[in-house]
């Protein structure tokens, strides 16, 4: 990451208009912002969600007071442009999507367990989460965010972020175990 001083000064001069400046912002955030944005929808139109993301934070750089806090501004953004993502999205697409593919990565049984299939069974895991329960694994256990910054994110209390997180975690080890993997 950018020093902070360096970043608050791409900050005021992104405020100001000057798009080198915002630039600098985004090389410096973008592969943080896709990266959630893969864990949290998938790869499928990663470069339209991750453009708006920075289209709202370009409009939203002048109502930013705190420019030391943009990093998890830009967190709460991107965590915004998800969900509504999700809400556009049809349910009925997305459970075939998940289908089609479990079914394309189902690991055969005489196979020997690698770690190429952990991994996807892993991915396969996370993904039969419900959105919110994959947003805090996604944030706490995956992008090394705290608990009480997870649930900043998220706009929920911190008591519900922990709940969220030890289900999620329960769920995670439960499919994983299934599957033949113990965590």
């Amino acid at each position: 990451m950018a020093e902070v001083g360096s970043l608050q000064n791409w900050i005021e001069s992104a405020r100001q208009g000057d798009e080198q400046a915002f630039l600098r912002i985004y090389r410096t955030y973008s592969s943080k912002v896709r990266g959630l944005l893969v864990q949290l929808l998938g790869p499928e139109n990663l470069d339209d969600y991750s453009q708006e993301v920075f289209v709202r934070v370009w409009k939203g750089l002048r109502a930013l007071r705190e420019p030391e806090a943009f990093s998890g501004w830009i967190y709460r953004t991107t965590w915004n442009v998800a969900m509504s993502v999700r809400k556009r999205s049809a349910k009925k697409k997305a459970q075939f999507k998940e289908l089609v593919l479990a079914e394309s990565f189902a690991p055969r049984k005489s196979e020997p367990d690698t770690s190429l299939n952990a991994k996807i069974l892993v991915e396969r895991a996370l993904q039969s989460l419900d959105f919110d329960h994959r947003g805090v694994v996604v944030l706490v256990d995956l992008e090394d965010f705290s608990l009480e910054s997870a649930a900043q994110i998220m706009n929920v209390p911190v008591g519900t972020a922990k709940s969220r997180l030890f289900y999620a975690r329960k769920r995670l080890r439960e499919y994983l175990e299934r599957e033949g993997i113990t965590p």
